[in-house]
């Protein structure tokens, strides 16, 4: 049996992390392998961060998933987290990859994400199968299930820094290169 190939992305925030994620997304879509989940783009206004998009990467569906004008219960730093969309959006992004797709993307693990138990318990569900997965993870969070990701021997994680951000998605590719099974389809 293959090894499971699972990549956990790390490094500092507008360390290009998501950068590097869609680079790879790019490639593995030009190959025709279908990518699940979801990604999450800065939102910019006037030059400024002022936001997060969430995006599913097989429908296409976006929404917002944090923004400065959020009035929400949930804050992180200071941007108001929309959990709603996050759990409809996000943890349907995630568990419609499970059924579908050759590979799972989740951009970004992260404070805002592990707000939401629904998203967590998803994320664990996920570990527990066979996938291929490629995530990215905040660098310093303590979460539980993020200290978990880190532990895990069946995961290779990779930080993304300014030396080495332009290399990383070549070097991941590389090491996907032959290892991802497309899924049998009708």
């Amino acid at each position: 049996m293959a090894e499971i190939v699972r990549i956990g992305i790390t490094g500092l925030p507008s360390s290009g992390k998501t950068a590097t994620v869609l680079k790879i997304v790019e490639s593995l879509k030009k190959e025709k392998y279908v990518v699940g989940g979801f990604v999450t783009p800065e939102i910019v206004e006037g030059g400024k961060r002022t936001g997060f998009k969430i995006i599913d990467l097989m429908t296409k569906e976006e929404g917002t998933l944090a923004h400065l004008k959020t009035k929400s219960r949930t804050k992180i730093g200071a941007y108001g987290v929309e959990k709603e969309i996050l759990e409809n959006l996000g943890v349907n992004a995630i568990k419609n990859a499970m059924e579908e797709a050759d590979i799972i993307i989740i951009d970004e693990m992260a404070k805002m994400e592990m707000s939401s138990d629904l998203f967590c318990d998803t994320v664990r569900a996920l570990l527990e199968t066979d996938l291929p997965i490629i995530m990215t993870i905040h660098r310093k969070s303590r979460h539980p299930i993020l200290q978990e990701i880190r532990r895990r021997t069946d995961i290779r994680m990779m930080e993304v820094t300014p030396i080495n951000k332009a290399l990383m998605p070549y070097k991941i590719e590389k090491i996907l290169r032959g290892r991802i099974q497309r899924r049998e389809r009708e």
